[in-house]
């Protein structure tokens, strides 16, 4: 299986594997400067960046403008490329799968190998999680590890990417790539009446999904969308099929089409699934699943296709 599933998952039961959800749109984490950095403003180094949870991290210190930086974590490449940092980048894991130019390796983020790190001489190292004494390890290679769990919000999103700005000398490019991310996700916003509908986000066949107060269920609810899941107990939990049918979801998106090969049309022939309003209107999306488990600048791109799918342009 991809990572999407195993990405968004992994955050809710591994609780910092790849994620570490532990806060909601209603209660966002801080997102002041003291959060990211404590540098001067001119970008100056030795800086003291926060790793780990902007409210419960802790200080690391990076001495100078990281020239060799090794990305465990999809959505640290992608920010990392976008704020104008891949020339920094000498190599990544094997799930970054973008952009397609970003020096893909064997490096794995599950089960990290510190002497493969090492072997790439990096000055900086960015992951989800520290996992299997990853920190330590690189502690004891005297090399800075900067954690970026997965964000609890969108303005959590925003600050990791202004984090990952203060980190590489890149804090202009970061602030440009928010206020970007920012107009392009109110615009898309904007350009959706409001409504009130429910939806059924399916991570994989065997029926895991999401709640509004997950990440990405964060996003449907800027348009006022609202996952039939709520209350189930955690924020990624896996229903009976015949809770869905009951529930009757207004649309439902499939994140795990490129995964898994599921379809419209497969999901239509399950048992009973046939009489939900969803597939008797013909409202089944294949989502990006990257694009809905991963929450850096291309969260934008995620809240343009919920846009396009509710204007009726997908």
């Amino acid at each position: 299986m991809r990572r999407s599933f195993k990405a968004i998952l992994g955050t809710a039961v591994l609780a910092l594997v790849v994620g570490g959800c532990s806060g909601s749109a209603d209660d966002p984490p801080d997102t002041s400067a003291q959060d990211s950095s404590t540098s001067s403003a001119d970008g100056s180094f030795p800086k003291t960046v926060v790793s780990g949870p902007a409210d419960s991290g802790v200080d690391i210190t990076i001495e100078s403008r990281p020239k060799s930086i090794v990305s465990l974590s999809p959505t640290a490449t992608e920010t990392l490329f976008a704020i104008g940092a891949g020339d920094q980048v000498v190599a990544v894991d094997s799930q970054s799968d973008y952009p397609t130019d970003a020096p893909k390796t064997d490096l794995s983020a599950y089960t990290p190998s510190l002497e493969a790190i090492v072997g790439y001489e990096p000055d900086l190292v960015i992951a989800s999680d520290d996992i299997g004494g990853l920190v330590s390890g690189l502690v004891t290679a005297q090399i800075p590890t900067l954690l970026l769990p997965a964000a609890t919000s969108i303005d959590d999103a925003y600050a990791q990417i202004e984090r990952v700005g203060d980190a590489t000398g890149r804090e202009a490019e970061a602030d440009s790539v928010v206020e970007q991310t920012r107009t392009r996700i109110e615009d898309a916003v904007a350009s959706v009446p409001a409504g009130e509908l429910t939806y059924f986000h399916e991570l994989d066949a065997e029926l895991y999904t999401v709640t509004s107060q997950s990440f990405v269920g964060q996003l449907y609810g800027l348009f006022g969308l609202t996952s039939i899941a709520d209350g189930a107990g955690s924020n990624y939990p896996q229903l009976a099929a015949e809770s869905v049918v009951t529930d009757d979801p207004d649309i439902i998106f499939l994140a795990d089409s490129q995964c898994c090969g599921v379809t419209a049309e497969l999901v239509a022939a399950r048992p009973g699934w046939s009489s939900m309003q969803a597939v008797r209107d013909g409202r089944i999306y294949a989502m990006d699943e990257d694009l809905s488990s991963r929450w850096g600048p291309r969260i934008a791109d995620q809240v343009e296709a919920i846009a396009a799918v509710l204007t009726g342009d997908k």
